[in-house]
């Protein structure tokens, strides 16, 4: 094949010598025939290019001839769809087990909180369990997962009017890395009015997670709706004396929702830091060793397997960071939450199944004894606000009267504010130990790939 191309052009010998030492293109002045014909007919080593000449290979951009691009691009390509599908799959474990698997940990909680009447105060995630399989025994275990489909309805109203009013007021729903006071100022103001929009929605969820199925027949899917709209129109639709009006409400309901997000995004914040940095050293500590070791093969599995076991890490970290923020801040807070749902359930006609496995309550003479054998008991106080009820929960106040003991033999003091906070430390151990599973499962299937 005779070559059409000249042999010679001006392109850029007009500026700069094609004999310079540090010309950087081809010199054709001194090139035999035989060196055109090979320049003209075959195409360049291009890197990457699968047009080469028997016997050549690609060269690497460190130079580096021992290992094919073509198997790094596969390594790369295996390790960022083991991130994805870690990622993807260690989220789902984490929402399925916190909204799902830990639901009976959450009625048992806002039971225990609620019910004035018990004398067990179920410090301890063993006596919630037994709690759980007493209300299994009698109404089967459909009854550890009501209300869940209301909690549900009322995370999609909060998400939906954040959403809503960030886009019609321009406040920020997310805070940036550097960030300004302004910006603070308006992202609280943002979740305080998700909270007063949410906030009647989250009364009606809250009892219906709370109320016993052995007297009453389960809700409709909408029926916290319903419920939510008439307790935010007030006592025209609700007139229940004792129902406090949703303006007395919101006080209780703001400081708690934003002093729990203040705190938990500041720990999770500090605990997601450091656990990034110590994820990166043992990186970095890895990596040199299995270069040291000559690990890494031709095919790149251990370079794939190392990133997919980053990556996972990484996810982890950040998921476990949030557990142990929420925990933080439940456990903080847990006081102000038992007073506002006390406050929630007031005047609503609420009845409870027994906490104490029905002894104790048939002995103090204040529970009814429902058809099946189940024990339930009446909520009826009158408490005038977050005072009054943080009082009545630590010193033992029945119905908002100074002086009457909510039960007899009651303890009294610090610990009653904590009725059930065994249910938390058991909810938090679930969604722990499920997380420790779905990490080991996804690093042995990052090891076999």
């Amino acid at each position: 094949m005779t070559s059409r191309r000249p042999d010679s052009f001006d392109g850029l010998g007009g500026y700069r010598g094609r004999d310079e030492q540090f010309y950087g293109g081809r010199s054709f002045g001194g090139s035999s025939s035989s060196d055109l014909q090979h320049w003209v007919t075959a195409p360049p080593d291009i890197p990457g290019s699968r047009n080469l000449h028997p016997g050549e290979r690609t060269p690497t951009n460190n130079g580096d001839d021992g290992v094919e691009p073509q198997a790094g691009a596969h390594a790369a390509g295996s390790a960022d769809q083991l991130d994805r599908f870690a990622g993807f799959g260690i989220g789902l474990v984490s929402l399925f087990t916190e909204n799902v698997l830990a639901h009976p940990c959450i009625v048992i909680r806002r039971q225990c909180q609620i019910n004035y009447h018990a004398r067990c105060q179920h410090l301890s995630p063993f006596t919630v369990v037994t709690v759980m399989y007493h209300v299994a025994k009698i109404q089967g275990p459909k009854a550890l997962w009501k209300g869940m489909g209301s909690t549900f309805i009322v995370q999609g109203i909060s998400l939906g009017a954040e959403g809503l009013l960030s886009e019609c007021l321009g406040l920020p729903r997310e805070l940036p890395h550097r960030w300004t006071f302004k910006q603070v100022a308006g992202h609280f103001i943002l979740k305080g009015l998700t909270v007063m929009v949410a906030l009647p929605f989250y009364a009606a969820s809250l009892v219906e997670t709370v109320q016993s199925e052995v007297v009453r027949e389960p809700p409709g899917p909408l029926e916290c709706l319903r419920e939510g709209v008439a307790r935010l129109l007030g006592p025209r639709l609700l007139p229940q004396r004792r129902l406090l009006p949703f303006r007395r409400l919101l006080g209780p309901a703001l400081l708690h929702s934003l002093l729990r997000y203040a705190l938990l995004t500041a720990i999770q914040t500090a605990i997601a830091a450091l656990l990034r940095h110590i994820l990166s050293r043992t990186a970095a500590r890895k990596k040199a060793a299995m270069e040291d070791a000559g690990l890494y093969d031709d095919q790149g599995s251990s370079v794939s397997v190392g990133i997919a076991e980053t990556a996972v890490d990484g996810h982890f970290a950040e998921l476990a960071a949030s557990l142990v923020a929420s925990l933080v801040a439940d456990l903080a807070l847990y006081p102000l939450e038992t007073a506002l749902h006390r406050l929630l359930v007031q005047g609503t006609r609420t009845i409870v199944d027994d906490t104490d496995g029905g002894v104790a309550s048939l002995v103090g003479g204040v529970a009814y004894l429902a058809a099946g054998g189940g024990v339930v008991l009446p909520i009826n106080t009158q408490y005038d606000g977050l005072r009054d009820a943080l009082t009545g929960a630590s010193t033992g106040v029945l119905t908002g009267v100074r002086g009457a003991p909510e039960a007899a033999g009651t303890a009294v003091g610090g610990a009653c504010l904590y009725r059930g906070v065994g249910s938390v430390l058991l909810q938090y151990g679930l969604q722990a130990t499920a997380l420790w599973a779905a990490r080991t499962a996804y690093t042995a299937l990052a090891a076999r790939r």
